[in-house]
């Protein structure tokens, strides 16, 4: 099976930054997408940004030029760089790779994987 285990949110004031990591582990064929997806309370889950294995980028236009996604492929790790954080930008951040890994002997295909989430709280 595959996890995706992240770190690195937390509490900091407008104006802040902070760094999500989101590491790969398990029986990874191929990593198609690594991204980044946030729900606020009250709200549907947004994506945020995500990057290909050929390393094309994708942002929502609310974070650009703020947010920084770049990933380490040898380490299967995806990371988030977040700076001038508002208080819109509070919400459960989720990791998701698109990826192809072995399960019971059998080849899963393009399958997506979501980490646990974690909380991102910018205060005013």
């Amino acid at each position: 099976q595959v996890q995706l285990v992240e770190s690195g949110g937390g509490l900091v004031q407008a104006g802040g930054s902070l760094r999500l990591s989101c590491a790969a582990s398990g029986s990874i064929v191929s990593i198609n997408t690594m991204g980044w997806y946030r729900q606020a309370q009250g709200k549907q889950r947004e994506l945020v940004a995500a990057i290909t294995g050929d390393s094309s980028i994708n942002y929502t236009d609310s974070v650009k030029g703020r947010f920084t996604i770049s990933s380490d492929n040898a380490k299967k790790t995806v990371y988030l760089q977040m700076n001038s954080l508002k208080p819109e930008d509070t919400a459960v951040y989720y990791c998701n790779a698109n990826l192809r890994y072995t399960s019971g002997g059998f080849l899963r295909r393009d399958r997506d994987v979501w980490g646990q989430g974690t909380q991102v709280t910018v205060s005013s």
